[in-house]
């Protein structure tokens, strides 16, 4: 498959904090989307979950699903009770179409509590990797038996958040389970995206590209913010995430680190609509990343 530029609709209404963006409707969010380029949508909390509605959703403007977000609970429950609740979100993927799963451990995750700082976000002792690993990569062999790649997406206020947690998590599964590389959530929590993308090439399935303002990063670091008051943006200030091309990372060296790369690059700039225009935001971020791609030779 040739690359595909899809989004996520997280920069028209937010997951973790349903009240912002509430009252855009899904029409909004999927016709802006496709005013901005995007040829594929991920799922949010406005998406029906039934094949029939959910093609008749996407149909008139010409997306494709792409995938969506899975919330695991594998540090309490072994892959067959796990596969028991995944069941009809990966049956909903394979009546669309999708070939990934977009799938991180949420057991414990402090992402979506605006109440608690990122300096408390859980931390999985060195001794409890192997198990974890071995779970993953159970679910993980089970949907790609059935056409669907398990992609893990390292997220800041999670057990995946660093390098060390990446490289952790990447040595304790096997091939069957691949990364999802977020070059936001990997700056963020202090890698550098370009050289996960070289390290970990052979089993890199899906791309999510958003970018970071530095200052942001940096505030929110030093007074040790919530994820969500940092995506949001303190008063009227901007948030920490923002589009390709508004930010610090360097998309061109990213996509020179995947050669051959093939699947989707997701736009997924979670900002405050209010403060972030959604389509003047997504049609910036998809001529960076057209530009970006050109520039590595994938496009």
């Amino acid at each position: 498959m040739p690359i595909r530029i899809g989004a996520n609709p997280i920069g028209w209404s937010n997951d973790d904090l349903q009240e912002i963006g509430g009252a855009t409707p899904l029409e909004t969010c999927l016709a802006e989307a496709r005013e901005a380029g995007f040829v594929g949508m991920e799922l949010g909390h406005k998406f029906p979950r039934e094949p029939k509605a959910l093609k008749e959703a996407l149909e008139p403007f010409g997306m494709a699903c792409i995938s969506g977000w899975y919330s695991a609970e594998l540090l309490r429950r072994g892959a067959d009770e796990e596969m028991t609740h995944l069941r009809p979100h990966l049956d909903l993927l394979k009546a669309m179409g999708s070939t990934v799963l977009v799938f991180a451990e949420t057991s414990n995750a402090i992402h979506g509590d605006r109440g608690k700082p990122l300096s408390q976000r859980p931390v999985l002792a060195s001794g409890d990797w192997a198990e974890f690993g071995r779970r993953i990569t159970q679910v993980a062999e089970r949907t790609l038996a059935e056409g669907v790649r398990l992609v893990y997406h390292h997220h800041m206020g999670t057990i995946v958040e660093s390098e060390a947690d990446i490289d952790a998590f990447m040595a304790a599964t096997g091939e069957a389970a691949h990364l999802l590389l977020d070059t936001g959530h990997a700056t963020w929590g202090g890698a550098d995206p370009a050289k996960l993308a070289a390290r970990y090439r052979s089993r890199i399935s899906h791309v999510h590209a958003k970018d970071v303002r530095k200052s942001v990063m940096e505030q929110a670091r030093r007074e040790d913010w919530s994820f969500l008051d940092a995506i949001l943006g303190k008063g009227s200030e901007l948030g920490v995430y923002t589009v390709p091309g508004d930010g610090m990372v360097d998309y061109p060296a990213v996509f020179k680190a995947l050669p051959g790369y093939s699947g989707w690059v997701v736009v997924e700039a979670e900002q405050d609509p209010e403060k972030a225009h959604p389509l003047t935001y997504a049609r910036k971020g998809v001529a960076h990343l057209k530009q970006s791609l050109k520039e590595a030779g994938l496009a």
